[in-house]
């Protein structure tokens, strides 16, 4: 039977998408609290992530899954406060942080148990929030999908992103050469310190033959899209790899791939929301026994930007699509 916690509240409050529309068109409401299914938790949120995909969602571009939350919010921390059937980890009151399908924008939020990780010892709930999105979308692009080596040459575009603070610090950690771009000096700053070899202003230099001088890129992690994609290709050594996960500036783009055929390049790429609760779940797996032990030891950690109440998820979103901000962006709920 479901465990819970005594004198659970029937409504919570909530951040919705009232329109497909700007930052403006998240407004608070009340909405009747979630219930776990067999194999789920419900979370007590102390903290939500704010990341790209919800303002996509927000746009009406990124429809949530069957079955999901229509609310935004894909990742969050704080306290497990009732245990569904089938679920054995995890007790009432555990501090977590969890990959979520949707409703994160919320002060309860439900997912399934083994999407769910412990918040890594020595971090907050605030920097615990932000690890999800991130390190699920880098660890299975960067290391299961796109192989990255150590001794390998690893680009990744948009450094002081959460995906680019992540991305840096994990590559360098499992010993890769890290070469990244950011749109000002001081962001390219912030990427040196963070591990990245050489990091490169997009608005003063080309990477392109920045990258070719160094040998070329075994490895790209793109979120950019557009015209980097013929840029990208012209980056990458022989039998490089090209992982595209969102794009920023356009999905469509004429690419001769002659070259791709003539260099042996690899191009791929994936979405993590759509994925089987299995994959996650492995993911997970993945996570807590090969990247969690370095958040304990402090050898990586979270990036954060600025913290915004729950009903100011508007300015959130705001900031996030100024393009200022460096590393995460979260929202305070509890």
């Amino acid at each position: 039977m479901t465990r819970m916690i005594a004198d659970l509240p029937e409504t919570m409050r909530v951040v919705e998408i009232t329109a497909p529309g700007g930052p403006q068109v998240l407004q608070p409401a009340t909405r009747a609290l979630p219930v776990p299914g067999h194999g789920d938790i419900l979370i007590r949120v102390a903290f939500a992530g704010v990341n790209r995909p919800d303002a996509l969602q927000r746009a009406g571009a990124y429809a949530p899954p069957p079955g999901a939350s229509p609310l935004p919010g894909l990742e969050a921390s704080g306290h497990v406060v009732a245990v569904g059937q089938g679920v054995s980890r995890w007790k009432l009151g555990d501090a977590v942080c969890a990959l979520l399908p949707g409703g994160g924008y919320a002060e309860y939020v439900t997912c399934p148990a083994d999407h769910a990780l412990p918040v890594p010892a020595g971090l907050s709930l605030r920097e615990a929030a932000c690890l999800p999105e991130t390190f699920f979308t880098v660890w299975t692009n960067v290391f299961l999908r796109g192989r990255l080596k150590a001794g390998e040459r690893f680009l990744v575009h948009g450094g002081t992103s959460g995906i680019g603070t992540t991305a840096i610090q994990l590559a360098r950690s499992f010993g890769a050469r890290v070469f990244t771009t950011a749109g000002t000096d001081a962001k390219c700053d912030v990427c040196m310190k963070l591990g990245a070899e050489r990091a490169i202003n997009h608005r003063a230099e080309d990477f392109v033959p920045v990258l070719k001088e160094a040998g070329g890129a075994d490895l790209i992690l793109d979120m950019v899209g557009g015209s980097y994609l013929p840029r990208n290709v012209r980056a990458l050594a022989d039998d490089g790899r090209l992982v595209q996960i969102a794009f920023l500036t356009g999905p469509k783009v004429e690419l001769n791939f002659a070259e791709v055929m003539a260099r042996r390049l690899t191009i791929t790429g994936s979405t993590l929301r759509p994925q089987s609760v299995e994959a996650k779940a492995r993911i997970a797996a993945d996570l807590e026994a090969r990247v969690w032990p370095l958040l304990a030891d402090g050898r990586i950690a979270p990036v954060m930007d600025q913290t915004f109440p729950l009903n100011q998820a508007a300015d959130a979103h705001a900031r996030m699509e100024g393009g200022t901000h460096i590393g995460k962006i979260v929202l305070q709920v509890g």
